[in-house]
């Protein structure tokens, strides 16, 4: 996996994921991962407008996600931003019952071109997302995997938020359920620019 690279969702890398994006027909029904930002006019009507919706909220540093770069093509992304870019999340009213804080940030949804599924491309979008909210300032970050049993084979399309197992890896600890079968993860990340400013 050495030879793949995260890039932040930008302005400039906007054209490499609108290209990963309608090589999968907008996503989701043309989601064009927009589910879990604030509603308003365009979103929801159709792929169009979600699509205008997403570049819009890019282009003004409202949307951040952790390309996951193969040579010049993005291959996958995890979607990340704090609660007011990204206050819709499935299972809404049972977390708000049980919530204790609100993170800092939080990943919300992962994607992975489908000829680079189950060869670990999802756990480095997580990562990426992981490194580029140290490099904003860091904080407590919410992730809502999948609590996938032992042995259970789910279609990679169905996980749009990866598996417990895989959050684990990265760092993430459990904390509670949310809904059927999901569930709330933390992770403290560090400022990476103060460990930067002290080498």
């Amino acid at each position: 996996m050495d030879d793949h690279e995260i890039r932040p969702l930008t302005a400039e890398t906007w054209d490499a994921f609108a290209d990963l994006a309608e090589r999968h027909n907008g996503v989701w029904g043309g989601c064009w991962c927009t589910w879990f930002h604030p509603a308003c006019e365009e979103k929801g009507q159709t792929a169009e407008g979600n699509r205008a919706y997403k570049e819009r909220l890019v282009r003004e540093g409202r949307a951040h996600a952790a390309l996951v770069f193969d040579g010049d093509t993005a291959i996958a992304w995890a979607e990340y931003g704090t609660p007011h870019e990204l206050p819709i999340i499935h299972h809404l009213k049972q977390y708000t019952a049980t919530l204790d804080r609100l993170p800092d940030y939080r990943i919300t949804c992962l994607f992975v071109d489908k000829n680079h599924r189950r060869d670990g491309v999802a756990e480095l979008a997580v990562r990426g997302a992981v490194e580029l909210i140290g490099q904003a300032g860091g904080g407590i970050v919410e992730g809502y995997p999948h609590d996938v049993p032992p042995g259970k084979k789910v279609s990679a399309s169905f996980l749009y938020n990866a598996t417990r197992t895989l959050y684990e890896r990265v760092g993430f600890t459990f904390v509670r359920p949310k809904g059927q079968g999901n569930t709330v993860m933390r992770m403290e990340v560090p400022d990476s620019r103060r460990e930067s400013a002290r080498r």
